[in-house]
């Protein structure tokens, strides 16, 4: 058998890239941690894209950049795997299906208001808790094999629950590289080389500039009167900002939309609602904020422009800092200190698995049972995400007829 950074070695194809990750935004529930998960399952364990120690390098670097942390991995995964068209491939395909829901989930969204909607919604949650279950066993035997790392790795998980914000996550990492410098130095993987960045030193500094400058621009237009590009502005400048992943931008975005009464705040909570409700990026709550907008704004322009905008900041800087973050790799030191990442970056998803992805969904002992049963399933055999989604989905539905049905 071929090892895995051989794999990690071969060019993919778009329509490769597209395909996996059409599937992956189908069913990626559970917000952007459990996407760590998905991501690692389809792609790393199944296609075996790249290695381990690489995809832990990857995730250590969207953990340090402002942006929607999975969708940046996601765009890093197509670009390294395809280049510029697989970079896009991975983007729309993991994008679209969560977009296209949320345009259209104003008008759906009184219908899971209901028991039975609130029932569909929380086995989703439930499925979060397998496949995250899954990852996070899955990382921890390959990326912790030695007890210093599997201290970081707890350290990392422990100082994280304890402090409760997100900027914790940055220090986290940081820690991570330290330790493992002092106590990792035996580690031997392979640093720098397992993957292609297709991309030069260059290259890569211009599109920080890029970033930088529209960030200006951003910045310059919070009182323009062109209705796009003040939509343009807002939604560029809150993905420009937030550190930690999602559901931190929701503060950006309500400051954004809400505060110049482009969306009402009921509105605004009604969406994220129902991001939370759908698979792929929590980040595509812009499409239905643009499409909501007031004033000539919204429909589908405003969609797609608010979509872009949020987007676009953290795809940059992820791109452009790849040259550099290979550079860095290649140090001596650099199997030491990402030795520490990764096993830091396993106390990040050991941290986000109980809070927020069990503290949310294992409310009573039949939820514990169902989540039991898919992870199972997941760890045991080669079944589908689907099938799992069915079951808990299931599950939870068949739950509630049967306490309605239970005498009082």
């Amino acid at each position: 058998m071929r090892d895995v950074r051989e794999h990690g070695r071969h060019e993919g194809t778009v329509a490769e890239v597209f395909t996996a990750f059409l599937k992956l935004g189908l069913t990626s529930f559970g917000g952007p941690i459990a996407h760590l998960g998905y991501f690692h399952r389809e792609l790393i364990e199944r296609r075996r894209w790249m290695n381990d120690a690489s995809y832990g390098e990857l995730i250590a670097l969207c953990q340090f950049l402002p942006g929607p942390a999975s969708s940046q991995l996601g765009f890093a995964l197509g670009w390294i795997r395809a280049g510029w068209m697989g970079a896009l491939a991975a983007f729309v395909a993991f994008t679209l299906p969560s977009a296209l829901l949320l345009v259209g989930f104003a008008r759906a969204l009184p219908a899971l208001e209901n028991t039975y909607g609130q029932a569909i919604i929380h086995g989703l949650k439930l499925v979060a808790v397998a496949v995250v279950a899954q990852g996070l066993v899955t990382m921890a035997r390959r990326l912790t094999p030695d007890a210093p790392r599997a201290l970081i790795a707890a350290a990392a998980g422990a100082l994280v629950v304890i402090s409760g914000f997100a900027l914790a996550q940055l220090l986290v990492v940081a820690l991570g590289a330290v330790l493992g410098l002092m106590f990792c130095r035996n580690a031997t993987e392979a640093t720098g080389g397992t993957f292609n960045v297709r991309i030069s030193a260059r290259a890569g500094v211009i599109l920080v500039a890029v970033f930088a400058l529209l960030l200006l621009l951003a910045l310059a237009a919070q009182n323009v009167q062109l209705p796009l590009a003040s939509v343009a502005a807002a939604f560029y400048r809150s993905g420009a900002l937030v550190f930690g992943g999602g559901h931190v931008v929701l503060p950006l975005l309500a400051d954004a939309v809400v505060t110049p009464g482009w969306i009402s705040r009921d509105e605004f909570l009604a969406g994220y609602g129902a991001a939370q409700a759908v698979p792929g990026p929590l980040f595509s709550i812009a499409a239905f904020l643009g499409a909501r907008i007031e004033g000539g704004q919204g429909g589908l322009p405003g969609a797609i422009v608010a979509l872009i905008a949020l987007f676009l900041p953290g795809l940059l800087l992820v791109i452009g800092t790849l040259p550099l973050w290979r550079t860095l790799a290649r140090r001596r030191d650099a199997a030491s200190a990402l030795a520490g990442i990764n096993a830091a970056v396993v106390g990040l998803l050991a941290a986000a698995f109980y809070d927020p992805v069990w503290t949310s969904a294992v409310v009573a002992p039949a939820d514990f049972a169902i989540a039991l049963i898919a992870f199972a399933a997941l760890a045991a055999t080669r079944v589908s995400v689907l099938v799992v989604v069915l079951w808990c989905v299931g599950a939870s539905v068949a739950r509630l007829m049967l306490a309605f049905q239970a005498p009082a």
